[in-house]
Formats: C-alpha cells, sequence, structure tokens
C-alpha cells in the first residue's frame, strides 16, 4: 500500500514514524517533559542566562520552539530569554551581541540563524565571549562544532530531502497522480528551503512526467507573501493546477487561504512541512493532503539541555562522537491516515534523553 511506501522510504532515510509514535505522549505541559535534571548548578551557582533565538514569535513552529526552550529553562529554575530576528540578519547577531555583552558571555544560546552565513558569525562571537552555542537548521557546510570545542556544542537538523520527496508524493496521490502543481519555497539560501526543494524536484522525477511543475517562486517561509503568489497563480494557471507544494506550513495555510477565497478548498490539495496545529486542522477538515511534524519543542529545550549537560559536566562534548555534534532530528509524516492517531499521541520531550531522538549524522550533498 501507498502509505507503507513512504514510511519504508522514510526509515531508509531516518525518519522513523514508529520511533516518533512510539516515544510520543504528553506535549507542551511542563509536567509531560519527563527527566529531572538536577536543579542547583547552573542557574543558582554561576547565573548562566539561557536563550533561544529565531524568526518570529507569530510563527507557529516558532512559537512553539520558543516554548521549548521556557519548558527546559523552567525544569532548572533557570533564566530565560527570547530573541527575535523578524527576518533580518543583522539585528539577529546584534541582539546576540547585546546579550552575550550584559551577560558577560555567561550564555548558553540555542539559534535558528536568519540565514546560513550567520551562524560563522554567532559562533565566532559566543565563543569570543565565553558561552555556548547550539544552531539548528541553517549553518555553512564547512562549520562544524567539533571546530570550536567546547563553546560550540552541536548542530541540530531534519533531512529534508527524503521528507520532501515522502510529502510530494502525498500530494501527487490525493489529486490522482498526473497533472500540475506549483510550488512555495523558503528562503533560497536557507538549507531547509534547498533541502525541500530537492526532494520536490526528486518526487517529480520519478512521475516520469505524469507530474509537472507550473511554477515554483520562494515565499521566504512567509505566510502572507505565499497567499499573494497564489492569487497570481490561480488567475494565472486556472483549473492546470492540481496541488499545491508548500515548503512550510505558513505558506500552506496562505495558499489554503487563497483557495479558501476562491472556492477551492478541499478540491486542490495542499501540503506542507512542520505540523502545526492549523495544518493538522487542515488534514482533518480534507483541506491538506499531509504534512510533516518535527518536534519544535524538543528542538528549542534540547538545544539548551545538551550545552546545560556540558557545563554541569554530566557530558564532555568535546569526546562526544560526531553523530552527537551533528545530528538529524526525527519526523513523522502526517495524512488523514494517521492525524487521529498523531493528535491523540503528540511527542513528548525527556530532556535527560539527549539524543534520543536524533536519527543520524548530518549528511551534506555538496
Amino acid at each position: 500500500m501507498a502509505a507503507k511506501n513512504v514510511n519504508d522510504m522514510l526509515r531508509k532515510h531516518r525518519l522513523s514514524r514508529r520511533a516518533v509514535l512510539k516515544g510520543s505522549a504528553g506535549a507542551v505541559a511542563a509536567g509531560a517533559l519527563g527527566g529531572s535534571f538536577p536543579m542547583p548548578a547552573i542557574a543558582q551557582e554561576t547565573t548562566w542566562t539561557f536563550a533561544n533565538s529565531l524568526r518570529s514569535v507569530a510563527n507557529p513552529y516558532h512559537a512553539t520552539f520558543a516554548k521549548g526552550g521556557e519548558d527546559f529553562a523552567k525544569s532548572i529554575g533557570a533564566t530565560y530569554e527570547v530573541l527575535v530576528t523578524e527576518g533580518n540578519s543583522e539585528k539577529g547577531i546584534a541582539d546576540i551581541k547585546a546579550l552575550l555583552q550584559r551577560t558577560g558571555g555567561k550564555l548558553i544560546l540555542n539559534v535558528d540563524p536568519n540565514d546560513s552565513p550567520d551562524a560563522r558569525v554567532i559562533v565566532e562571537e559566543v565563543q569570543k565571549a565565553g558561552g555556548f552555542v547550539v544552531t539548528q537548521w541553517n549553518k555553512p557546510d564547512d562549520l562544524h562544532p567539533w571546530d570550536h570545542d567546547p563553546n560550540y556544542v552541536a548542530h541540530m537538523s531534519f533531512d529534508g530531502v527524503p521528507t520532501a520527496e515522502a510529502i510530494a508524493n502525498e500530494l501527487f496521490k490525493a489529486f490522482g497522480g498526473e497533472g500540475g502543481i506549483v510550488a512555495l519555497g523558503g528562503i533560497l539560501s536557507n538549507v531547509p528551503a534547498i533541502e525541500r526543494k530537492l526532494g520536490l524536484d526528486n518526487a517529480i522525477a520519478k512521475t516520469n512526467g505524469k507530474v509537472t511543475l507550473l511554477d515554483f517562486q520562494p515565499a521566504d517561509w512567509n505566510e502572507q507573501k505565499a497567499f499573494e503568489i497564489t492569487q497570481a497563480w490561480l488567475t494565472r494557471f486556472g483549473d492546470q493546477i492540481k496541488g499545491v507544494f508548500a515548503a512550510n506550513d505558513g505558506m500552506g495555510m496562505g495558499a489554503l487561504e487563497a483557495l479558501r477565497q476562491n472556492g477551492l478548498a478541499g478540491k486542490v490539495p495542499v501540503v506542507g512541512i512542520d505540523g502545526i496545529d492549523a495544518a493538522l486542522t487542515a488534514i482533518e477538515a480534507g483541506e491538506f493532503a499531509g504534512t510533516v511534524a518535527w518536534d519544535p519543542l524538543w528542538t528549542g529545550g534540547m538545544g539548551l539541555a545538551i550545552p546545560y549537560a556540558h557545563v554541569t559536566g554530566k557530558i564532555d562534548i568535546t569526546k562526544e562522537p560526531k553523530e552527537h555534534r551533528e545530528f538529524y532530528g526525527t519526523g513523522i509524516i502526517v495524512t488523514k491516515d494517521n492525524v487521529a492517531e498523531y493528535k491523540s499521541n503528540p511527542p513528548k520531550v525527556d530532556f535527560n534523553d539527549l539524543w534520543g531522538k536524533a536519527t543520524g549524522q548530518i549528511q551534506y550533498r555538496g
């Protein structure tokens, strides 16, 4: 069956649906986090500040990412701050520099850089100040944690190529496997955007011409921009559009709103990536064909828990293998077939299980 083929492909590429569901339960509530880091240490003895830096708390994925950091900080009684770039690299870097200065370098930072080149500047600034940093999603391929020991603790990501290919296949299946699609991409220089476009291209190529890409445009992870692009596509292509691929759920929701305003919601399927609540609701309503659920509570909190474990002596990060320094997390394809199961059993976070959801060392495709 088709669903089985998708899951087989994901297992092959380190994305284990079974692993996620088996390890899932509970969600946002701090009481459901499991685990118990020792309360003393960092916050009380050395007044370290914990911070997550991200693009926008208006983005549901990043809002949950911020909540994961808050949950971890609360679990150890530490000071926690959220820095917001609003898509501006200069602002993101300036805010981190200011916080490093304000904390005297006593900063543990978990950052999703606005753009890949930002990561190098951030790592160098944190290392110079004596803080500790974990990066998420975006960084240059030649920037590695082990080259900046011990201050650059880890880089966390998800393998976007097989993920995007799998969710694209769900889209094709939803409209019968033959016809034209349009696709919304993220910021073109972002690693996730590059990987997800490659995965989409792979999926289209394997249809042997049955599915064609009518147009691809970057909407920069922005819902409003995705809405406007989709409105223009509907005027330009009309009923040639059989499906919409969006590189994240926010853009997918923008596309869906355009479809709704044209009476096409549920008639033209949409897929996205992130697993936000609005996308899950759209799947239940028959408007989304599927999404990929990451685990932003886990990434938001674990990006602080790992450096905390190093600073408090639970681990020596410099002695950990490379697959604990640059690693993929676990994702799950969510469709109408399993959305009820997923919603009733969402991911749970155990901050003591530092690499329990890691699915292998990050691979660089050149």
